[in-house]
């Protein structure tokens, strides 16, 4: 059993993969969020542009998240702040060179059509 990469304690299989699975929809923005920082932990591109509002989605390659996500080796996450539909959070996570970076992000999502979307970010 893996514990979920997005810092919750749950079985990672009880907690965000149902959701990267898409067995069930994330009910806030911060759900969603925590499913998409386990997405890049395990590399799962497909989800996070299925998840990116499509506003916003072409302004993210496929093949460029997938290559930071693979690139990087995800540590934590940790939740600053959280609103309806806001996210700040800190990612930490080690480089292609093994060195220690932290991402801080303040992201913006919108709930549409029964779904939670990531539209962007303030970094």
């Amino acid at each position: 059993m893996t514990i979920c990469y997005c810092g919750n304690h749950l079985p990672f299989e009880d907690c965000c993969q149902i959701y990267i699975n898409g067995l069930a929809k994330p009910a806030t923005a911060e759900a969603l969020m925590r499913s998409r920082y386990s997405a890049y932990a395990i590399g799962n591109a497909d989800y996070l542009v299925a998840t990116t509002h499509e506003s916003t989605r072409k302004l993210y390659k496929k093949k460029d998240i997938l290559a930071w996500s693979i690139s990087n080796h995800w540590l934590r996450l940790e939740i600053i702040n959280s609103t309806e539909n806001t996210v700040t959070f800190k990612a930490y996570y080690k480089d292609y060179q093994r060195k220690e970076q932290v991402h801080f992000e303040k992201s913006y999502f919108v709930f549409e059509n029964g779904s939670w979307f990531y539209v962007d970010g303030e970094y």
